[in-house]
């Protein structure tokens, strides 16, 4: 039943992951285990602050009453800001969402990049890791020992011929190249990021991965898109020893 307190162990996070195609939201317990199954609705259009707001306010009175909440965004956040959102509305720009969650839910909130929420479910923290979500988007994050390089916006990076990575590996660029071309650009992309960030191991994620038809090199491996939901667990704790 909805809002109904649960004899797991506290706190319990809502996890929330908004992204330009889709929005979906998970209890998880102090442990990071599941405890709902995953609700998932569509983006409204115009996304909005308004409009996604509202559907995460449906979301959340289908949840179990929470702890805490963590969320993912698909830009760059600065101090509880959405300074950055090239798959919404530019409504977005500058928004105040920790802060309106907050006053709205009356729980306290983590705010991070959506690629970085799933990477804190995916990284080892040890050495230099790179996430990047292949969805909507192109979502990038960079870890060094389990530290967030904040701000990074890789998707956004002029690439080829005056064009981003984003235009080539989001999902407008899956749809102009195709399946076969958009593979052999993916793979170029690997290796021009080992080159530039001389990371340790590479992670996939996002809904596009699944589309990945090639043998991905040594330390490159795919992550499930729910761990941009079970990373909402190691968000607060990576926040804390970082803050």
């Amino acid at each position: 039943m909805p809002n109904k307190p649960l004899p797991f162990p506290h706190p319990i996070t809502l996890a929330v992951d908004i992204g330009g195609t889709g929005m979906k939201v998970m209890a998880l317990d102090a442990r990071g285990n599941p405890l709902t199954e995953r609700l998932r609705e569509p983006t409204p259009k115009p996304a909005t602050p308004t409009s996604m707001l509202a559907v995460l306010d449906n979301l959340r009175k289908e949840m179990p009453k929470c702890d805490r909440v963590s969320v993912g965004f698909p830009g760059v956040i600065k101090q509880g800001k959405t300074m950055t959102a090239a798959n919404l509305d530019p409504a977005w720009l500058g928004f105040s969402l920790k802060n309106t969650l907050e006053k709205k839910w009356k729980l306290p909130v983590h705010l991070a990049n959506d690629a970085a929420v799933q990477g804190y479910g995916a990284i080892s923290g040890r050495g230099v890791e790179l996430v990047l979500t292949l969805g909507t988007g192109l979502g990038s994050a960079l870890f060094t020992d389990g530290h967030l390089c904040a701000g990074l916006e890789l998707g956004h990076h002029p690439w080829q011929k005056g064009r981003t990575y984003e235009d080539y590996l989001g999902r407008r660029g899956l749809k102009k190249y195709g399946k076969k071309r958009w593979n052999r650009l993916l793979a170029i992309a690997i290796e021009q990021t080992a080159k530039t960030f001389n990371w340790d191991k590479l992670y996939l994620g996002g809904g596009n991965a699944k589309e990945i038809n090639f043998k991905l090199p040594l330390y490159v491996s795919t992550i499930s898109n729910e761990d941009g939901l079970f990373g909402g667990v190691a968000l607060w704790r990576y926040q804390a020893t970082q803050t």
